[in-house]
């Protein structure tokens, strides 16, 4: 009879925990970029005047809009990348929001404005890439959720994955309640 009152009180102690969570992982849940397709900008951080490589996979339209305050519009067609040339007159250590519209559906990603006068790929045996300063594709699940796809912001669990063990512990401990009193109650009649 101990174990169904401990039970009950932990089951009890995880829900009002989810209750406490919950608003945060809700508000948490708009601060993600997931999208249906995936989108990149190489190198994340060029100078004024530099270029960078756009990229865009898994569009189920022929054509991606990308569109930024720091250069012109560009249009990648049939999945190819396409390059875009940054103001001269961008500001260093500025960060500039680069928006994919695939079909209405809209991803963001950052591009980094760094310090001195050229810009763009570094070269070398990476094919005019700089593999230290690529941003990675921001691409969802489309079976299901998915989580942030950026490598280095995505270590560890974040607080929907918390709230979901939490969710699911809770569940485990009321069925095992249920089917404890269910098997009691069987015992004594």
């Amino acid at each position: 009879m101990r174990a169904i009152r401990a039970a009950s009180a932990a089951a009890l102690l995880s829900a009002s925990a989810v209750v406490a969570v919950a608003p945060t992982a809700l508000a948490d849940e708009g601060d993600q970029n997931i999208t249906s397709f995936g989108f990149s900008v190489t190198p994340a951080t060029v100078a004024p005047g530099g270029t960078v490589t756009l990229t865009s996979d898994g569009c189920e339209v022929p054509s991606v809009t990308v569109t930024s305050g720091v250069f012109e519009t560009v249009t990648l067609n049939e999945g190819r990348p396409g390059t875009a040339t940054v103001d001269f007159d961008a500001k260093a250590g500025a960060q500039y929001k680069i928006t994919f519209d695939c079909k209405g559906e809209r991803g963001t990603t950052t591009l980094t404005i760094g310090g001195g006068s050229t810009g763009g790929h570094t070269g070398g045996d990476t094919g005019g890439h700089d593999n230290a300063t690529q941003s990675g594709a921001h691409k969802g699940v489309k079976a299901g959720y998915g989580t942030a796809a950026n490598g280095a912001d995505s270590e560890g669990l974040g607080v929907t994955e918390v709230v979901t063990g939490v969710l699911l512990i809770a569940g485990a401990l009321g069925a095992a309640v249920v089917l404890t009193r269910r098997r009691d109650a069987d015992g004594r009649a």
